[in-house]
């Protein structure tokens, strides 16, 4: 067993869950980033890796981090990474939750959070949008790129506009879209 492996994964995992803020889903921009600049994985196998964790139960960021785990250690290396990505955060949440209840309505940390909240929808929509480039290949020439994957995007608004107009558990969706990538992209 390849020890300093492990710890790699451990530490890198505990650096982006520590380091992420705005929860599982914020961390994917962070985790993306240290993934494929540890040549751990490539943009695409990134965007699989968080498809596949999006179309399972529970929590995305344990699921992914699991992924990149399982690639490079195995069953070991899968367990590592989940422990790095939900035992340090958990635990200084634990012993910050009991303070934060007596300072919540303190002025600055409700500045802080105000500060905050936009910076996660901006994380979010650069992972949104780094994915994108690897989904629909987007080049230069952005107009070519959106012609060649049409499907695509057509897929990606209708999920969206479902979402955003309808109480359609999103469940449905990523299985009709499953569904659809059975049938036409097999």
């Amino acid at each position: 067993m390849d020890w300093v492996l492990l710890w790699k994964i451990f530490w890198l995992f505990t650096k982006v869950a520590m380091f992420s803020w705005g929860g599982g889903p914020a961390s994917l921009g962070l985790m993306q980033r240290e993934v494929i600049n540890a040549g751990w994985l490539t943009p695409e196998e990134f965007a699989d890796d968080i498809a596949l964790s999006n179309a399972l139960p529970g929590p995305t960021a344990p699921q992914a981090s699991a992924y990149v785990g399982y690639k490079l250690a195995g069953w070991p290396g899968a367990i590592i990474a989940v422990t790095g990505t939900v035992v340090p955060a958990t635990l200084l949440m634990l012993i910050l939750i009991v303070g934060f209840f007596s300072i919540k309505d303190n002025v600055y940390m409700k500045g802080a959070l105000k500060g905050v909240r936009p910076f996660v929808v901006g994380l979010l929509a650069w992972t949104a949008y780094q994915m994108a480039v690897t989904v629909f290949n987007l080049k230069p020439g952005v107009g070519v790129s959106i012609l060649q994957g049409w499907d695509k995007w057509l897929i990606a608004l209708g999920a969206f506009l479902i979402l955003t107009f309808t109480s359609i558990s999103p469940v449905w969706l990523v299985l009709a879209t499953a569904a659809i990538g059975l049938v036409f992209y097999r």
